[in-house]
């Protein structure tokens, strides 16, 4: 079994900054890549930024340039450091991974609980 457990989220103003984490623990092989999504109400979920392993990070045209995701592979831990954050970044966050187990070595998605970051004066 594989899980992912974020933290960092909360209630930030806005021009301010956050950082998120997630971090993968259970019988993992191999992660090929982390990356982050999220969800606004009333909106269907949409990507925020990849990290594969090895490979140049990709970010959605909303958050370039402000938001960067980083990885501590030794930790298994994938981060998301949110500046100039604005209302509209007000979403639940979600962590994203492939990754080979250990026991089945098939490469396969997880998700994890969910992180709410809100943006308010």
């Amino acid at each position: 079994q594989v899980q992912l457990v974020e933290s960092g989220g909360g209630l930030v103003q806005p021009g301010g900054s956050l950082r998120l984490s997630c971090a993968a623990s259970g019988s993992i092989f191999r992660i090929n890549a982390m990356g982050w999504y999220r969800q606004a109400p009333g909106k269907e979920r949409e990507f925020v930024a990849l990290m594969p392993s090895g490979g140049s990070t990709n970010y959605a045209d909303s958050v370039k340039g402000r938001f960067t995701i980083s990885r501590d592979n030794a930790k298994n831990t994938v981060y998301l450091q949110m500046n100039s954050l604005k209302p509209e970044d007000t979403a639940v966050y979600y962590c994203n991974a492939f990754i080979t187990g250990t026991q089945a070595r098939a490469l396969m998605n997880y998700w994890g609980q969910g992180t709410q970051v809100t943006v308010s004066s």
